[in-house]
């Protein structure tokens, strides 16, 4: 590790865009907290990554900011968010951070981040940048995604701190679940009928991004499959956003399954997806955090892009390939929604099954990404 590095005891993470991207950042953030003693790490992320703080041991504070350029949909970008930027600049500048990592998707650019830190004073700037970025970066890393290989994200992340002298031995991601969390999960179940020590599946329908929602009548017919094995209480959770979502599938179904749609903290969440035998998710933070507390995920990948797939867990990732794959898009640019449309929901059932039995993860392999630099929309 070089002397300035080794010196750096504030740092500031960087990561501005979902809940799932903090924790695939994680083993980074804990290869950089653990090479040097006394070190603390601040995330500066969105409000759903900087909810993550509280259950990610590295973690030491947080600061939630809306940054414009990370934004999915402009039309709701706020007008003063250069005001709010300014702020954010004295705001870190007040805190004396001696470094900044800044962590990226390949489809991202670091420089406006890099900028914003630079602003604020921070002597240390490190990123993967595909542009030349000058004085932005002290520690400028070549970025090598898409050509001539894609990463994971785990990986990639892993890969720019060891450019410092950071490494880690354990890879796993990190949440832990407040023992009151756990407590709370325990007590709902109960309360449904659910024995939160026998086998029981949940179900997460929701996701962020629409492109990334297995169709709603899929999911109807999955909970029937799953009902045929009455051992198995199936349980479906979501936002308080999501409980319409929910609601529809739980009549279509007309099975019985509990919903704790919008009734669960995100460290509930976690602790009842530690509790569960098996979760069947979307490509989304849920998927992350089953992975970060070892509960086998049955991933319903849309395939918006590559580097996703469910970490350091036994899994199955099921997606349908097509022509359009890895576009990046928030919402299906042709309006079909094939990559997941096309997963059958008997395809599903089986890889609970599967999950549920000895037999050892064979998610498949992605299909190999093209080139692209588009920003993400």
């Amino acid at each position: 590790m070089t002397a300035p590095w080794q010196r750096a005891r504030r740092i500031l993470c960087v990561r501005l865009d979902s809940l799932g991207d903090v924790l695939m950042c994680t083993p980074a953030m804990r290869a950089l907290h653990r090479a040097v003693p006394g070190r603390t790490l601040t995330l500066l992320g969105s409000p759903s990554g900087a909810a993550a703080q509280p259950y990610v041991p590295e973690l030491d504070d947080a600061v939630a900011w809306i940054a414009p350029w990370a934004h999915a949909d402009t039309r709701h970008a706020d007008p003063q968010s250069h005001m709010a930027g300014l702020a954010l600049v004295g705001a870190l500048a007040a805190r004396a951070f001696d470094a900044a990592v800044i962590f990226t998707t390949y489809t991202q650019s670091a420089l406006p981040a890099a900028l914003l830190c630079q602003l604020a004073g921070i002597p240390l700037r490190l990123a993967h940048c595909r542009e030349n970025p000058y004085g932005l970066l002290t520690d400028w890393i070549p970025d090598p995604e898409p050509t001539p290989l894609v990463r994971h994200e785990v990986q990639r992340q892993l890969a720019l701190v060891q450019r410092v002298g950071c490494r880690s031995a354990e890879p796993g991601l990190s949440f832990v679940p407040a023992p009151a969390d756990a407590a709370a999960a325990r007590m709902r179940l109960s309360a449904a009928g659910v024995d939160p020590d026998r086998p029981w599946i949940l179900l997460h329908p929701g996701a962020g991004a629409a492109s990334r929602r297995y169709p709603a009548a899929h999911w109807a017919q999955v909970l029937r499959l799953l009902a045929h094995d009455p051992r198995l209480p199936l349980v479906l959770t979501g936002s308080a956003a999501e409980a319409e979502l929910v609601d529809g599938i739980q009549f279509a179904a007309a099975v019985p399954a509990v919903s704790l749609a919008g009734r669960l903290s995100l460290g509930e969440l976690g602790a009842a997806l530690r509790l569960a035998a098996v979760a069947v998710t979307n490509n989304t933070g849920p998927a992350h955090m089953a992975a970060a507390v070892g509960t086998p995920v049955v991933d319903l990948y849309a395939l918006t892009n590559p580097q996703h797939t469910p970490w350091h867990v036994r899994n199955r990732v099921l997606f349908h390939d097509v022509p359009c794959r890895f576009c990046f898009k928030s919402t299906c640019p042709h309006d079909h929604h094939a990559c997941l449309a096309g997963v059958a929901p008997q395809r599903v059932a089986d890889a609970v099954h599967e999950l549920l039995g000895t037999a050892p993860p064979t998610a498949p392999a992605l299909p190999a990404a093209k080139p692209d630099t588009t920003v993400p929309s």
